[in-house]
This record gives C-alpha cells, sequence and structure tokens, in this order.
C-alpha cells in the first residue's frame, strides 16, 4: 500500500469509526432505563448528601467512579474533567465518587484544584451496585442518572475507563505518536519542579466581616457556599476564597496553600530558610511566614 493508499484508507476508518461511535451512542441511549435507590454518600462539601442532592437543579447527572488518591490514571482522568467542567455542569450535573474518606478526598482535591463536587462511596453498596467492583477491587468509569418530576432516579448508559479510551483526553493525542500511549505512565505531580504543589484555597482575613460577605457575593459575584459567625467561604472560577472575621487590631493578611508530600522535610527546609512557623494545627498541618510577606498553610497529602 502506497502512501496516498494508505492516506484514502485513514480517512475511510476515520469516517466509519465516528459512524460506529454514533450508532454505540444511539444504542446506549436506547438502554432500558433501571429505577435504583437513592444512595447517601459522604461528602467534605455538604456532609451527608443523597443521590438525589447531587442533581441539584438538574434533571441528568454524571457519576464518574474513580478509584482514588492511589490511581494515578484515574487522577489524570479527573483532572481533564476538571478543565471542561463549567462546560459540562451547562448541560447535567457532575459527579466524581471515590472510596477515599471525606477528609483525604478534600486535601486531594485542594491540590489538583479540582472544581467539580466530589463524594465519598465509602461504606455504601453503591460501586458494587453499579457494577464497578470487580474481583474485590474497584474499576474506574461513569453511569448516567435521570430523576423524574416526582424525584424517581433511575440508571442510565454506564461505561468503563481505561487506557485508549475517549474519555481522557491524552489518549487520543498520544494515539498520533509515532511512539504511541502504550509507554506513557501518568504522574499524579503537577508542579515538577518543587515540592510545593500550591492550592486553589485562598484565606483573606477582613474588617466589617458582613459588609464584606455582602461585597464579595453581591458586587464581585462571588457564590456563598457556606457561612459561620467566623468564616464564610465563596467560590469563583474554580478558587475557593474563605473570608475570615477579623476585627483585632493587628493588620487583616491574606494566605495562601501548598500541599507537600513530607511535611517534615519541607519544614526543615523553610526553617533553614528564615521562615516562621506562625501555628501548628496538627503533625500535617501548620500556617508559615517567609521573610519577604508572604504567609501560607502547608499540609500533607
Amino acid at each position: 500500500m502506497n502512501q496516498t493508499e494508505m492516506l484514502t484508507e485513514i480517512q475511510y476508518l476515520e469516517k466509519e469509526i465516528l459512524e460506529k461511535k454514533k450508532q454505540l451512542a444511539e444504542m446506549k441511549r436506547n438502554v432500558e432505563k433501571e429505577k435504583v435507590d437513592n444512595y447517601v454518600f459522604s461528602s467534605f462539601q455538604n456532609g451527608r448528601v443523597s443521590l438525589a442532592e447531587l442533581f441539584g437543579d438538574k434533571n441528568e447527572l454524571f457519576v464518574v467512579h474513580n478509584m482514588g488518591k492511589s490511581c494515578s490514571y484515574c487522577t489524570m482522568w479527573a483532572d481533564g474533567f476538571n478543565s471542561v467542567y463549567h462546560h459540562i455542569r451547562r448541560k447535567a450535573a457532575f459527579v466524581v465518587s471515590t472510596p477515599d474518606e471525606p477528609d483525604v478526598q478534600e486535601n486531594f482535591a485542594a491540590e489538583r484544584s479540582w472544581t467539580f463536587p466530589v463524594v465519598s462511596t465509602k461504606g455504601t453498596s453503591f460501586k458494587q451496585d453499579m457494577g464497578f467492583v470487580l474481583d474485590e477491587g474497584f474499576y474506574p468509569g461513569v453511569t448516567v442518572f435521570s430523576k423524574d418530576d416526582q424525584g424517581v432516579i433511575y440508571r442510565h448508559a454506564s461505561s468503563f475507563f481505561g487506557p485508549g479510551d475517549d474519555y481522557c483526553s491524552v489518549w487520543p493525542l498520544f494515539d498520533l505518536l509515532p511512539s504511541g500511549y502504550e509507554d506513557y505512565k501518568p504522574s499524579k505531580k503537577i508542579n515538577d519542579r518543587s515540592p510545593y504543589q500550591l492550592t486553589n484555597n485562598i484565606a483573606i482575613q477582613v474588617k466589617d466581616y458582613e459588609k464584606a460577605i455582602e461585597f464579595y457575593h453581591q458586587t464581585l459575584g462571588m457564590k456563598p457556599e457556606k457561612s459561620t459567625d467566623s468564616e464564610t467561604l465563596f467560590t469563583t472560577n474554580g478558587m475557593n476564597f474563605y473570608i475570615e472575621n477579623h476585627n483585632n487590631s493587628k493588620d487583616p493578611s491574606v494566605f495562601f496553600e501548598f500541599a507537600v508530600d513530607n511535611i517534615e522535610d519541607a519544614k526543615k527546609v523553610l526553617i533553614a530558610n528564615n521562615c516562621i512557623i506562625t501555628k501548628e494545627f496538627s503533625e500535617k498541618s501548620l500556617m508559615v511566614s517567609d521573610p519577604y510577606g508572604l504567609k501560607f498553610h502547608l499540609f500533607q497529602v
């Protein structure tokens, strides 16, 4: 087969694959729906949350079955969904589920700057019932649900994830390379230049707390997620802003946040470079002030 014939064959195959994918999608949409229970999950964002509540104001819902923090492949899929989440949520609700504890999810999501909701399926039979536990091991994938006007929830199509699929954009791209994708092993590290991973959490101490809340909400258009007398969480453009009530005589401060794999090693390096540990919450969480004006929370993931 010469070059021209090969390019012609490639175009033919691409067209055939596209038609087959359309046919497959149509078949999946026509799979008979199945009524499911209203499972209850745990969430670092909202505490206890039911499957029905995950729909929000939508009547369709994607639930991604992620294997958790330990899986670098699942992490890469979630990173990809994060970049298009603002598009997905305009069409349907979208949630990532993992078997990790909520506190583990919270720290890992902050390190990755994930903006989509995350729920823990620990203590539930959800993944087993949806068919994503095989040979006593978790498998990655996605299930689609719908909810009718009476609040009844139905399961529709499901699909497994794996190297080479269409759910992670790196595979089709790597497939075009002469070397292919088979030798690629994803890394969970985002910042390869440093052990310090900047999260999407920023804490801002403010005076006139109530007026500040109104300003950030009404004027700047930030979304209030939860609030207490001492702190209010706002979200905007994938960032979490913790507005803290601060009425003492000292000037208010802004705090950023970094995640590290080994906080003891990081602590030694920071102290050796004239940083001050201003507060220790636990062995894995502390506040730092550097000599040049930056203040930040440091925690171990």
